[in-house]
């Protein structure tokens, strides 16, 4: 017996077609949608992590910036100490120049040079006096540049030739009148200082010496 189908059967296998593709579209949504939620979570996550991270970063930083102004601020103090160590230093050796310095203007005078006038002005120190020849100015000028710890750079500002009368004498002398600027060291230590005020001390000595010298 042969059977015929008279239902509309292609009508039916593409509702089915239809259905089945439908049915596709939204399981692909479905996909679609829990990839696009899982991709979100992740990168949700990675984001809180990155800014817990940055957040801690930036604590730190201020923390390291706190801990650099206090290091910044202890430097300046420091500074500020080794610049009132050093003027107290300055005002302790000053305080004794001026015996040093005599006391190698009395070493460091050769025969024939007498010293009228010593002015100290900081480091600066002008010299005048009078001379019996030159070759004793020059004789001044080499002991105080080459031999004397205390004075250097000598320099000859003015010479001239003139006359002088002596105490207890009307004799008139010719002599040499000269004027000349030195430098004054600082003490290099407080050994080396002692050991050079132990010669001959005091302001006394130079007149003393001058007065031997006539």
């Amino acid at each position: 017996m042969i059977l015929i189908n008279l239902l509309p059967h292609r009508e039916a296998r593409r509702q089915q077609r239809k259905q089945a593709f439908f049915a596709g579209l939204g399981l692909a949504a479905l996909a679609g949608a829990a990839v696009v939620g899982i991709w979100y979570t992740a990168i949700s996550t990675l984001i809180g992590a990155q800014d817990q991270r940055n957040n801690f970063l930036s604590s730190e930083i201020k923390r390291l910036d706190a801990q650099i102004a206090d290091v910044a601020a202890l430097k300046t103090e420091i500074e500020r100490l080794k610049a009132r160590q050093k003027a107290v230093e300055d005002l302790q050796a000053d305080r004794n120049m001026p015996v040093y310095l005599l006391n190698e203007l009395v070493k460091q005078t050769p025969e024939g040079v007498f010293l009228t006038s010593v002015k100290q002005n900081g480091q600066q120190v002008t010299i005048s006096g009078l001379a019996q020849t030159n070759e004793r100015i020059s004789e001044f000028l080499r002991n105080t540049n080459y031999n004397s710890p205390w004075l250097e750079r000598p320099s000859l500002t003015s010479i001239k030739a003139t006359t002088a009368v002596f105490a207890g004498s009307k004799d008139q002398r010719r002599m040499f009148d000269f004027a000349m600027i030195v430098t004054l060291k600082r003490p290099p230590a407080p050994g080396a200082a002692a050991s050079a005020a132990s010669g001959p001390a005091g302001a006394g000595p130079v007149a003393g010496a001058s007065a031997a010298r006539k």
